[in-house]
């Protein structure tokens, strides 16, 4: 019989474009609490908003989880406009 998958890891709630953890690691996710004023979320592996994307802009919808099951490498870095209240969830 199959055990069920159990993701954990640290989390960084934010509301303006953040380094959220520099280095190597997982993103596992984001939940966003509130979005308005045209909001979207854009995800880099990196330590600014230039480099690789992980996600491209996309259109958050509050009360959602946003699963994102992806390696990094060099940082996870998240880029938001309009006014968005989220949680980034990611392990090392």
């Amino acid at each position: 019989m199959s055990q069920p998958v159990h993701e954990t890891g640290s989390f960084s709630n934010i509301s303006t474009s953040t380094l959220v953890k520099s280095g190597a690691g997982k993103l596992l996710g984001i939940f966003c609490a509130s979005a308005s004023s045209t909001p979207t979320i854009k995800v880099w592996d990196s330590t600014a908003a230039s480099g690789t994307v992980v996600v491209n802009t996309f259109t958050p919808i509050p009360g959602n989880y946003h699963a994102i099951p992806a390696d990094v490498g060099t940082g996870i870095y998240v880029t938001i406009s309009g006014t968005v209240d989220c949680t980034v969830f990611f392990s090392a």
